[in-house]
């Protein structure tokens, strides 16, 4: 229960061609792990999630050297020697607002590699109002590690703001403002920032046709047009 897109992530319901960096290199959204959890609600529109459950196992060594990302073990044969625990708690009391603020705790993320304690706090924000939508997120790592330090990557963090219209029930045009930065504990060492532009065509519920520009700068300079179409069943 961490971000938007992590437990809710096919095509048709999200906006542009590919998910949002933040939601793949600071959460590692699709992310799943096999444990427990416990979910209740109060009448007021607040709701909560508790988990135990398996948690990363990031390498220390390579160039994937504690990439967030990287540390998915997808549940099948996952170690599971350090655990982790998840806590969300969400409000949805008013209509077409959702906030939400999570916490990721786990003792050492390298599964006994090294001594790396690490907390993950994300918090994010869903606003609809008839054909006007508006998402925004902010997570951030803190990783206790000297060899993640030496890295620069004992923080990670970032953030995106996702202003959309919806035309009619088919198309959505949308903008994103994302910037996200996998090396902040080095300071001076730019995040990557990436504006895209685009639109979603929906031609049946579960099917969508996209298009988009991205423009990134910063860390990266990857420009490029996307174009995709996607399903679910």
């Amino acid at each position: 229960p961490v971000g938007i897109l992590n437990e809710t992530h096919e095509p048709p319901t999200f906006l542009g061609v590919e998910r949002n960096g933040v939601e793949k290199e600071i959460i590692p959204s699709t992310w799943w792990e096999a444990g427990g959890a416990y979910s209740g609600r109060f009448a007021n529109g607040i709701s909560y999630d508790l988990a135990l459950h398996s948690g990363l196992n990031v390498p220390t060594d390579g160039s994937n050297a504690y990439r967030i990302r990287s540390g998915r073990q997808k549940v099948a044969e996952a170690k599971a020697e350090d655990l982790a625990v998840t806590g969300r708690i969400r409000y949805t009391g008013v209509p077409g607002l959702e906030l939400s603020l999570s916490a990721m705790r786990q003792s050492d993320i390298t599964q006994g590699t090294e001594d790396a304690g690490a907390t993950l706090l994300e918090a994010h924000a869903i606003y609809q109002r008839g054909p006007f939508g508006l998402r925004a997120l902010y997570a951030d790592w803190d990783i206790d590690s000297t060899g993640a330090a030496l890295l620069g990557k004992d923080s990670q963090h970032g953030f995106y703001l996702e202003p959309s219209y919806a035309l009619n029930d088919s198309w959505t045009v949308f903008a994103r403002y994302s910037e996200y930065n996998t090396t902040a504990g080095f300071p001076g060492i730019e995040a990557v920032e990436q504006l895209d532009l685009g639109v979603n065509w929906k031609i049946h519920e579960d099917v969508v046709f996209k298009a988009d520009y991205q423009d990134q700068s910063g860390a990266s300079d990857d420009d490029g047009f996307n174009l995709g179409v996607g399903y679910q069943f």
